[in-house]
């Protein structure tokens, strides 16, 4: 009984990693891949290791520093994370071409990312531009991401939480 059990499990483990290894490799992306451009950037800029003029603004209070990032992970994570090519969105944007500007747009509540813009000079990005808007009952949110390679890279969030008062921050990193 238990020699049948082992086998059974050894089974179900090799069909499992066998599944996994083939939607790992299934890489046909149906929107534009935020994901691997921003991770292609990070690796970039932490080669690159540019010093960083930082200005944070918190409700019309800026501060500002110059430095060089310790993690370029960090600092452009919320980019990353704003992929839109998850598989539980599949179908849920709208693609728009115009004027060397690529345009992916949700109205599904279900999804926070609303508007992602790419706009390029031929083959090479000038501009992405990203509009995140998070809501429900207790919670609302605006972010607008924008990211110029090699020049600056800006954060702007508006957020509402019920019973407190608003808050609006940016964060904007011009590159040196």
């Amino acid at each position: 009984m238990i020699k049948k059990i082992s086998i059974l499990l050894f089974a179900l483990a090799f069909f499992s990693c066998k599944q996994r290894k083939e939607a790992e490799a299934k890489t046909d992306l149906q929107y534009f891949d935020i994901k691997g451009y921003f991770d292609k950037e990070i690796s970039r800029l932490q080669k690159l290791n540019p010093v960083v003029n930082k200005t944070v603004n918190v409700n019309g209070t800026a501060e500002s520093k110059t430095s060089k990032m310790a993690s370029w992970a960090k600092e452009l994570a919320i980019f990353v994370n704003a992929d839109i090519n998850k598989a539980s969105w599949k179908e849920g944007f709208k693609a728009t071409q115009l004027d060397g500007t690529e345009a992916y747009t949700s109205d599904n509540k279900k999804i926070p990312v609303k508007k992602v813009s790419i706009t390029r000079n031929g083959s090479e990005i000038q501009k992405i531009e990203i509009l995140i808007d998070n809501k429900n009952i207790l919670y609302q949110s605006q972010d607008t991401l924008t990211y110029f390679p090699d020049s600056l890279y800006s954060i702007r969030k508006h957020q509402k939480i019920r019973l407190l008062k608003e808050k609006k921050y940016s964060i904007t990193g011009k590159l040196k």
